[in-house]
């Protein structure tokens, strides 16, 4: 098996390096080399091999990646940001061999058909992609063949566990509150409802991270000896000659798998590719590459040391991120119905992994919301926000500004009661006009990015009225089930004393306790003041970065053509979620997987290869 964490000495030329082995890297590799097995193919991957590790084929045990000791996922530092109550956000990304899909939610989410349509890119519109989304998938849902595959690598499924009562629950509860329950929710257009979602997981309860569904196989099956993944190893820099070809890529071990104590500096070797260099590293890293390499803007190369090669002032200038804002309520739902004994330990890992509980194939969402506010709502959120309304929303009705996942169990850092079981809904801002950047300070790995988010600096606040918005709304929905027993007021805002929106408490469902019909909380001006404070002190990262090698024209600071190419040198394209110009309203594993089977396509063709849709 050509897999290793030490580069083989007789491995030092390739046809094709691919730096980064995360979820669209492990998509180019595999297709290519089951194209044309001659083809020699290097994966280079920082972190560490993940077959069957149980954290990663079991969906349930996502948050044990983000654990303070663990070392499956990237850690960035932002800056301290006024605007986020004086926070310095933390960014994780995927550390281990597959990615973001080895350790994210599995949540199946694909974007709208007006989200691909907005990038305004040949060949990259919906119908255009349509071919790749459905290519990549097994489909084991309540969908049309139109719209979803059948024999991909990819399994969508329930996982073979749902909480039935739970779900039909909340579906009355948003229908209470005017949300349609939609059939499918995925099929490009669904908008404004609620409906049941899917995970990136078997029927049998397995995750299809991009590694075990592409790469492992090929890897294990015997017939593809020229393909070789590096794990432990993480690339500096493409080596780029006179002439502004690639000619191949500086990388140095992982100090968090692999060190020498006796040495200040890790040692740095370098890999030579005879055609291609592909930059997969993902929306936080590949900027970093490309500067390191001498490629982005001159006043930040100048700063940090690095020559200049290329200028590309795109380069790590567009940062975006969903804005994810989570609320926690209490429920009346048993314990087999919410994630909760697993996520607080009182149901141990080994036991439920040892006993093969059901559980395990489960992410904790069954349901989840797509949003639009009516004419009403948006007139109430005032006259700016009326005016991005009307000009970006209001009659693409496809466009929803909010999505809402609705997990049970608590997913956050608080503590909490094992006498009562919870629900976190967190609400995704899914078109953020905030922008932030991500910059090198020097020229080595170890030097920390000059890292801003960007959250809630968007002119007019539109972002934190959208997230103020969806707050009201989707406690409305949940003051509806039958399950609420009030806000856990920790995790929701300080309201003033008086307020007509204050928190509760419930031994019984509210309407129970009204004695008929429940209201519209009625919320004051001074509400709303602390409706977005609370946002600011504890919005975050949906683990969703994009845009910062966008692809665009060269003059619109874009740094990808059409065929991921990046201007002003030969040899290099780029690969990953950093090309996407414009936000999708989706979970961002789906976009990353039809990335690298669209990239994968592009470079076939190129090199003369036949690889079938």
């Amino acid at each position: 098996m050509g897999l290793y964490n030490k580069l083989p000495e007789d491995l030092q030329e390739v046809d094709i390096i691919i730096a980064g082995g995360g979820a669209a890297g492990c998509v180019v590799a595999s297709r290519l080399a089951a194209a044309d097995p001659n083809l020699s193919i290097l994966v280079i991957e920082g972190g560490t091999n993940n077959y069957n590790n149980p954290t990663v084929t079991n969906p349930m045990l996502f948050g044990q990646h983000l654990a303070p000791t663990s070392k499956t996922v990237n850690v960035y530092q932002a800056k301290t940001a006024p605007q986020l109550a004086g926070r310095a956000p933390v960014v994780h990304t995927g550390g281990i061999l597959g990615g973001g899909s080895s350790v994210n939610i599995a949540m199946y989410t694909r974007g709208q058909r007006s989200d691909y349509n907005s990038w305004k890119t040949p060949g990259w519109s919906t119908d255009e992609l349509l071919p790749y989304f459905k290519k990549l998938e097994t489909f084991h849902g309540d969908g049309d063949a139109a719209t979803h595959g059948s024999s991909g690598p990819i399994q969508i499924s329930d996982g073979g566990f749902t909480v039935g009562r739970a779900k039909a629950d909340f579906l009355q509860a948003a229908k209470a509150v005017g949300l349609a329950e939609l059939r499918d929710m995925q099929d490009f257009d669904a908008s404004n409802g609620m409906g049941k979602w899917y995970r990136y997981s078997s029927p049998e309860g397995k995750r299809q991270d991009s590694a075990h569904a592409y790469l492992h196989p090929l890897l294990q099956g015997g017939q593809h000896p020229n393909l070789h993944v590096l794990v432990e190893h993480k690339v500096l820099r493409v080596l780029l000659d006179e002439n502004k070809q690639a000619r191949g890529v500086e990388f140095t071990t992982n100090p968090a798998y692999q060190s020498d104590a006796s040495l200040t500096t890790q040692p740095k070797q370098t890999v030579r590719a005879r055609k291609l260099v592909v930059l997969s590293t993902g929306g936080v890293a590949t900027p970093l590459v490309l500067e390191r390499s001498g490629v982005g803007r001159r006043e930040v190369l100048e700063r940090a040391g690095v020559p200049l090669v290329e200028e590309l002032p795109g380069v790590g200038h567009d940062y975006q991120d969903h804005i994810l804002s989570p609320t926690l309520y209490v429920t009346a739902l048993g314990p087999d119905e919410t994630a909760d004994e697993i996520m607080n330990g009182e149901l141990p890992t080994e036991e439920a992994i040892a006993k093969k509980n059901k559980i395990l194939g489960w992410n904790g969402i069954d349901v989840a919301i797509k949003m639009r506010p009516t004419e009403a709502e948006v007139t109430a959120l005032g006259p700016e926000f009326r005016a991005i309304w009307d000009k970006d929303f209001k009659d693409n009705t496809n466009r929803p500004p909010s999505l809402i996942p609705i997990f049970n169990g608590n997913l956050l850092p608080v503590p909490t009661s094992h006498a009562f079981q919870y629900i976190t809904c967190g609400n995704i801002l899914t078109y953020p006009y905030s922008r932030g950047h991500v910059h090198i300070t020097g020229p080595e790995l170890a030097d920390a990015p000059d890292f801003d988010v960007g959250f809630f600096t968007d002119k007019g606040d539109f972002d934190l009225k959208v997230q103020r918005w969806s707050y009201k709304k989707v406690r409305e929905v949940m003051r509806r089930s039958h399950f609420y027993r009030g806000e856990l007021a920790g995790v929701h805002p300080r309201y003033p004393a008086g307020s007509k929106a204050a928190c509760v408490k419930l031994d019984r469902p509210l309407a129970e306790v009204l004695g008929g019909e429940i209201k519209e909380l009625e919320y004051s001006a001074e509400d709303d003041a602390a409706i977005d404070q609370f946002h600011r002190e504890i919005s975050n990262t949906t683990w969703h970065s994009i845009g910062t090698a966008k692809m665009a024209p060269r003059g619109e600071l874009g740094v990808v053509d059409k065929d991921l190419n990046v201007y002003g040198v030969q040899g290099l394209k780029v690969v990953d979620l950093s090309i996407v110009p414009e936000n999708v309203a989706a979970n961002t594993y789906n976009t990353a997987l039809m990335v690298g089977e669209k990239g994968a396509a592009i470079i076939a063709n190129e090199l003369g290869l036949s690889l079938p849709l």
